[in-house]
């Protein structure tokens, strides 16, 4: 095991910035997170605890281990500068005093951040989450230290396997030729620095690099279009309009340009809902197809 603290700058809200960190990820109440992947070194796995308002206290294990804490500062968000957004007054400015000190965070794993996408594309959110665990349960190994974590698949696993290995974790043969086809791409994966180089895969459109970005670089301004929800969040937490759509959307978010995702996160983040109509997206089973 190697251990680290890490300076924390005033204010700093851990529960706030780090409640969105996956995809293989724990966490122990508001105050400790374990965050496990597969590093450039190999496995890793990361306990961060929050152990006063000043520092957290980050160990790790495994071979990825001195990977896992230099990436820690980076995890917790702290090359994100939340003080340089300063809206106009309004709703967003309202939800930044309110939130002063979140952060976004960043995990430098593009991989695991695009698996997660793709599992995430025209499903609930919950079904990508049981898809993953399943994903993790069949093809992972369990990640190294006292925790009970799974790691996802290496891209060499999976890069073998044919779509229909991925029918008993609910993944039809669509997400599945996409998951499968960057596993076969990962090297070229890592050395992606945009949403845009991302959509150069088969399968890969605006919302899933948009998601992928957020999780992985922390990008402060990817706007996840095509999203079944968003669209009526912004609109409705903007202009008090119960539907929008894409273009509307992405109007009223333009004077935030740069800060689009930390707004649309704030939204998220406040619980902020657009009046309900019509059904709700149905959970898909694929799996007895």
């Amino acid at each position: 095991m190697s251990d680290l603290v890490v300076e924390l700058p005033d204010q700093y809200d851990f529960w706030g910035s780090t409640r969105r960190i996956g995809p293989v990820a724990s966490r122990e109440g508001r105050t400790v997170l374990w965050w496990a992947t597969n590093t450039p070194s190999g496995a890793g796995t990361l306990r961060l605890t929050h152990a006063s308002v000043s520092h957290v206290a980050a160990d790790a294990w495994g071979n990825g281990a001195a990977w896992m804490l230099a990436q820690a500062p980076r995890l917790l968000g702290l090359d994100d500068r939340p003080a340089s957004f300063v809206p106009e007054p309004g709703v967003v400015a309202d939800l930044v005093r309110r939130a002063p000190g979140v952060h976004l965070t960043r995990t430098d794993r593009v991989f695991d951040a695009l698996i997660m996408g793709i599992l995430g594309q025209k499903v609930q959110s919950d079904a990508a989450r049981q898809s993953l665990r399943l994903l993790a349960r069949r093809f992972g190994e369990p990640a190294p230290g006292p925790c009970e974590l799974r790691l996802l698949p290496l891209p060499s696993v999976l890069a073998a396997l044919d779509y229909s290995a991925l029918h008993p974790c609910n993944v039809e043969r669509a997400r599945a030729d996409r998951i499968l086809g960057a596993a076969r791409r990962a090297a070229w994966l890592e050395a992606c620095t945009s949403p845009a180089t991302l959509q150069l895969l088969p399968g890969v459109g605006p919302w899933t690099a948009a998601v992928t970005a957020e999780a992985a670089w922390g990008d402060a301004d990817a706007v996840a279009i095509g999203d079944f929800h968003l669209p009526n969040t912004v609109c409705w937490a903007l202009e008090r309009e119960p539907r929008g759509n894409d273009a509307r959307m992405l109007e009223l978010l333009e004077p935030y340009r740069g800060h689009r995702a930390r707004v649309t996160r704030l939204l998220l983040d406040a619980q902020i809902h657009a009046p309900r109509r019509g059904p709700r997206l149905a959970v898909s089973d694929f799996r007895r197809r």
